[in-house]
Order: C-alpha cells, then structure tokens, then sequence
C-alpha cells in the first residue's frame, strides 16, 4: 500500500508568512508530483486572539506588537510581496489596512474541513485580506468566501453563534499551544515531527522525501 503524509498546518489567515510556507510546500509537493500522497488538515492559530471587532490599524498594531518602526515595517512588506510574487500570490499592502480578529474564520475552516474544502477556504479568505483589501472579520466577506469555494453559506454562518462550536476551536488552540506550538506557520509531519516557518521549497522537498 502507498504510503500517505499527514501535513497539519497550524495557522492564521491573516499571517503572511503562514501563505508564503503553504504555498512553497504546495510547490515542494507538485514538483515532487506527490498531491495524491499527501494530506492537508488546517489547524487553528490566532496571531491575535483579543483584537476587538472592529480591528486595529496595521501599523500601530505591528509597532505594539513588535517595536517595528514604519520604515521597518515597510522594508518587511517589501520583502513579504517578493516573496509572493516569486509565488503567484499579491500582497497589497496599503496606508489604511487593519489587523482584524480571525475567530469566526476559523470556525468556518473548521466547517469546511467536512466538505474537503479547508484549503481552498483558506486561500480564500487569505487572499480576500492580502489581496483584496477585504475585512475577513466582517460576515458578508466571510458570506461571499463560503460561496466562491462552493459552500452552503447559510448553514456555515449558522455555527459562528454556537457556544458549542467556539469552544472547539478554543480547544484546538490549546491542544496545539499545549504541544509547544508558539509561532506560525508550524507543520507537523503524521503528528511526529514538526518544521516552524516558511521554509524553502527544498527544505519541503527534502523533508517529504525522506518521509514518504
């Protein structure tokens, strides 16, 4: 029987460097021509688990965070948007973009999971925020993502009110976070072995070939 890997990729969809890990993994495993030996199950991370409804400007919240000065924070973005670029994806960063909260998307990546439509939900709502210029805290964004990727919305949307539904995620925060799971992007390779960050493409290969 053909060996198959089990990727768990713990992420926020509002981190950049979480799209720029997935997507040289996802070349690492096309190149290697392994997309029907491999598994990809999104687990969930928020980068800001208090951010309040309405957001909080970029660059206040990047200087909070992490002491980067504007010119800091724009040789940064600079450097994300090569990368993305060198990668098919658009980083459109911009004077005014927020930071948003990311709570109810993960409710609904863990909706999408079901259907086999985690990772297209994902890009989704990555590139509706990176992209876009979207706010994937609002529902009608959320709404419109569930639609584009082929979902039932409406049964989708019904689960971000369900107590029963938040405290999941909550708890698959912590069983990550209690394994020793700080930073994003991590990818934990059959629940064994784990690689933190955006790797290089090769770095993916080597990883995969010696694993499968």
């Amino acid at each position: 029987m053909t060996k198959t890997l089990k990727i768990d990729i713990v992420s926020d969809v509002v981190c950049p460097w979480c799209t720029i890990g997935y997507k040289r993994l996802e070349k690492a495993i096309s190149e290697l021509g392994l997309e029907d030996r491999v598994e990809i199950e999104w687990q969930p991370f928020e980068l800001n688990p208090n951010m309040p409804a309405d957001g909080q400007d970029l660059t206040e919240h990047i200087n909070e965070k992490y002491g980067a000065t504007l010119e800091q924070q724009k040789a940064s973005q600079a450097q994300m948007a090569a990368h993305g670029e060198e990668l098919g994806f658009t980083f459109d960063y911009f004077d005014d973009m927020r930071m948003v909260n990311t709570f109810d998307a993960h409710i609904l990546l863990d909706y999408a999971k079901t259907f086999k439509k985690q990772t297209a939900l994902k890009m989704r709502l990555t590139t509706a925020f990176f992209s876009e210029r979207q706010d994937v805290s609002d529902r009608e964004v959320l709404k419109q993502a569930l639609l584009d990727v082929g979902l039932n919305a409406e049964e989708a949307l019904a689960k971000l009110d369900l107590e029963s539904e938040q405290e999941k995620i909550r708890t698959e925060q912590s069983y990550w976070k209690n394994l020793g799971v700080n930073s994003v992007p991590t990818f934990v390779f059959d629940r064994k072995s784990a690689l933190t960050g955006a790797q290089p493409t090769d770095t993916f290969k080597q990883v995969l070939n010696e694993l499968l």
